[in-house]
């Protein structure tokens, strides 16, 4: 592993733990050239997934892009990191159990709504004023009023 302070491939590993509910390993490293630590994070990848833009542009899939947004929308809200890198995690095992080697950034905006959906209400409102451009408070009520409605239905399953 290279240094990202100086650049040297003599890294050394000091501890190594499960992370994002036992899908990851954080190890913790030390450079043994300049004595910099610094933490990585070992993932299993079971196909690398392409996600196609609205214009048609394909990107490989973004992790740390998707936990961003996420990160953005949960701001303030009483949710931990470690949650979100389970919900980014949940996100990426189903698109790559899927099968397809590309997905639509839709498929991937509606499957971040779903997993906030179930965190936290408010981060899923503000991602979804995002996600589906509100450009008015009337927005705003409608997608509640909707999602109110579908909490009533899910309710009424169970």
């Amino acid at each position: 592993m290279r240094c990202p302070f100086c650049g040297s491939e003599n890294t050394s590993v000091k501890d190594s733990r499960s992370a994002e509910d036992d899908t990851a390993v954080r190890r913790r490293r030390v450079c043994e050239s300049c004595g910099a630590r610094f933490t990585t994070f070992e993932r299993v990848q079971l196909r690398e997934v392409t996600v196609v833009k609205r214009d048609g542009k394909r990107v490989p899939f973004d992790r740390e892009r998707l936990a961003r947004s996420i990160t953005i929308a949960l701001r303030k809200r009483p949710v931990d990191r470690e949650q979100i890198d389970q919900m980014v995690s949940g996100i990426l095992r189903k698109l790559e159990s899927a099968g397809e080697p590309e997905v639509a950034s839709n498929d991937v905006g509606e499957l971040a709504m779903e997993a906030l959906r179930m965190v936290d209400p408010v981060g899923y409102v503000r991602f979804a004023s995002v996600y589906k451009d509100f450009r008015d408070p009337s927005d705003f009520a409608q997608f509640i009023e909707k999602a109110a409605l579908e909490d009533e239905e899910d309710l009424g399953e169970i």
